[in-house]
């Protein structure tokens, strides 16, 4: 019974959604972009998430007025309804053209380092954040010839994971869901020369434990224990939001890999030096980030939730 209700639930949730994006379809890219920011805006500090987003802002800036901490909140929300509609215009936003000098929509910073490691042709590891339009880099990197295996979790709502893995699909990049086996598909793929990605900034239960903004977390140890097994590079990519619809894609320089004394990688050093390299992507553009995301959340043994500040 309570089966049938969730089902029915989502399905009622995914069809008032995809009835938003028809809709948006049918309007040019950049007043589409720009009536999901209002509607995001206008709509988002009714969410149940709105407090945790503002609790988690408190925490992070305690030095920012209630005035501020609101237009982080507001812009968050802004990003995050912007987010929504560019699934819908992604094969049609990414204008970067490796020939031309003038950059389009968007520019890319970086662009020697991409040419460098398409030609390189050795196994990559790159990480990234729920940062601006973070779904570009995928379709960046095919356009730059170097295709990448992104992990991604799939939403909760099976219908509306069906829309979002079409509309992430014209990257042509491959997909593989976070889920029990992961890590072999991905060891395979770096066995292979290949590049995968993944977001890093979201709260793993059993993680390692590591600090982001000064706050105790766990994060995966994925990425830096594919690093460790195959001693591979790792370089940090954001994409970040210009004004007018623009956008900024930056590949970063690889981490310098922290190795302990038998000179392998260091696992939970290298996980904090990805969560320190998030930190300052946000902290640069803080209303670009998911403030609403349970990123401290610690559970007990026992599957409680433990205490959300730093003691």
């Amino acid at each position: 019974m309570l089966a049938a209700a969730k089902t029915a639930n989502y399905w009622l949730v995914a069809r008032a959604v995809l009835a938003i994006f028809w809709l948006l379809r049918r309007l040019p890219a950049d007043r589409a972009l720009n009536i999901s920011d209002g509607l995001g805006r206008r709509f988002g500090p009714w969410s149940s998430r709105h407090r945790i987003a503002l609790d988690n802002l408190r925490q992070a800036f305690p030095e920012k007025s209630e005035t501020e901490i609101g237009q982080i909140a507001s812009d968050m929300w802004g990003n995050m309804a912007r987010l929504a509609a560019e699934y819908i215009f992604l094969d049609r936003l990414f204008d970067y053209d490796l020939e031309e000098k003038v950059p389009g929509r968007v520019e890319v910073a970086g662009r020697d380092i991409f040419f460098r490691l398409r030609d390189a042709k050795t196994p990559t590891i790159f990480f990234t954040a729920h940062l601006g339009c973070f779904e570009m880099f995928p379709v960046a990197s095919e356009a730059f010839g170097m295709p990448i295996t992104s992990l991604f979790r799939a939403p909760n709502n099976p219908f509306l994971a069906q829309e979002l893995g079409a509309a992430r699909r014209v990257s042509g990049s491959r997909l593989v869901p976070s889920r029990a086996g992961v890590a072999f598909t991905l060891a395979r793929v770096l066995e292979g020369g290949g590049n995968i990605g993944a977001l890093v900034d979201q709260k793993f239960h059993g993680g390692l434990p590591t600090t982001f903004f000064g706050r105790p977390c766990e994060t995966s140890p994925l990425l830096p224990k594919l690093a460790r097994q195959y001693d591979c590079d790792v370089h940090g990519v954001r994409c970040v939001r210009l004004p007018d619809n623009r956008y900024r894609l930056e590949m970063c320089e690889k981490i310098a890999m922290p190795r302990g004394s038998d000179g392998r990688v260091d696992i939970a050093a290298l996980a904090q030096k990805m969560n320190d390299t998030v930190e300052a992507w946000v902290r640069e553009n803080p209303g670009q980030w998911m403030w609403f995301h349970r990123r401290w959340e610690i559970r007990t043994r026992r599957g409680k939730r433990g205490p959300r500040k730093q003691p």
